[in-house]
């Protein structure tokens, strides 16, 4: 089955970075993507950003661009998501998700990473 294990979140000040993994198992189909979304308190989720694995394409929220990139490990089977400069906005619960394209909806989802930007 499929299994998405998320580390790399905490609390960081505003203007700071983090770098969050995605490591991820069982994918039975040919194509398949990794994704990020998040959840604010209080708030829906949101897509972030996604890579197909298959061609390293990437997709990233208009609101993240410029500050956070996806990249994959395929030798390791782990995604990350390198945020710099870091603005309050940003918190928010992290999730890795995956599919067999960044189209969303995304079928599978981790447990989710705190990621806390206060000074």
């Amino acid at each position: 089955e499929v299994q998405l294990v998320e580390s790399g979140g905490g609390l960081v000040q505003p203007g700071g970075s983090l770098r969050l993994s995605c490591a991820y198992s069982g994918f039975t189909f040919d194509d398949y993507a990794i994704g990020w979304f998040r959840q604010a308190p209080g708030k829906g989720r949101e897509g972030v950003s996604c890579i197909t694995i298959s061609d390293g394409s990437t997709y990233y929220a208009n609101y993240v661009k410029g500050r956070f990139t996806i990249s994959s490990d395929n030798a390791k089977n782990t995604v990350y998501l390198q945020m710099n400069n870091l603005k309050p906005e940003d918190t928010a619960v992290y999730y890795c998700t995956a599919d067999t394209n960044c189209t969303p909806p995304p079928g599978y989802w981790g447990q989710g990473t705190q990621v806390t930007v206060s000074s």
